[in-house]
């Protein structure tokens, strides 16, 4: 399996303080926000390599942090960091198209650890691989936001009794359900395989969720339903709420 994280976005709603600084690099409870997410990613033995992908303008952040984090994490897999080529936001290559010039970039043909890597989270990703491997089909994390007006802004999830996804809408105005994807997933082989049609039929390359919402009427996709603290990084009020958090777990 290998492990891809999406930081190819360029911060616009958390300015000034991602001008110049990528929002995966800010610090929460005395660490990067990358680094909470490879805590989590270095607990899957199966995992052989982890990508991360970026734009033009935060590669070089990311590589001298990758350097950093290698010579600090001696024991741990190396973070391999790849440029899309994007200048501005206005450029970028969308969730979708980040995932697939990184496929293509690297022959990856192994299943796939995705994660939007501006989350953060406390849930074991051991445990999810455990219940992706019972099916091997894809996963979708899920974490219920409890209110349908936090639930607007997110890919709203429905499932029936056994798991399955039944019902993906990204952003809806009128959500049906307060579960909501977290942008992590576990997708084997085959999935990147319909990726690269869904593309080739000219659907949005931006909005991740709306491939599941494709995806789940061809193939069966699971849910992994979490119920432990998951923090989206998208505003400075949720930056600090999550600070407020992980100093505090930090400092039991």
């Amino acid at each position: 399996m290998k492990a891809l994280l999406l930081c190819a976005g360029y911060g616009t709603r958390l300015y000034p303080l991602t001008m110049d600084k990528p929002k995966h690099l800010l610090e929460v409870g005395g660490k990067p926000i990358l680094e909470h997410i490879l805590c989590k990613i270095q607990d899957i033995e199966a995992i052989d390599s982890i990508y991360l992908i970026t734009n033009a303008k935060f590669f070089f952040h990311f590589l001298e942090w990758a350097q950093e984090y290698a010579i600090k994490n001696p024991q741990a897999k190396r973070v391999i960091v790849i440029n899309d080529g994007t200048q501005s936001n206005d450029s970028r290559l969308g969730a979708l198209g980040d995932i697939l010039f990184a496929v293509r970039k690297k022959a990856i043909k192994d299943d796939i650890l995705l994660i939007a890597a501006d989350n953060l989270f406390e849930f074991s990703l051991d445990e999810m691989r455990k219940s992706f491997e019972k099916t091997h089909k894809t996963t979708i994390a899920l974490y219920d936001v409890k209110k349908i007006d936090l639930a607007r802004h997110y890919g709203v999830v429905e499932a029936d009794t056994e798991g399955k996804l039944t019902h993906f809408v990204e952003k809806p105005q009128h959500p049906k359900s307060t579960l909501i994807s977290t942008g992590i997933y576990m997708i084997p082989k085959r999935d990147l395989t319909l990726l690269e049609l869904y593309v080739k039929y000219g659907y949005s390359t931006d909005k991740i969720g709306s491939f599941f919402e494709w995806l789940h009427k061809k193939e069966s996709v699971y849910c992994h339903v979490t119920h432990e603290p998951w923090y989206d990084i998208g505003t400075l009020e949720q930056l600090e709420e999550a600070n407020r958090y992980f100093q505090k777990e930090e400092a039991l």
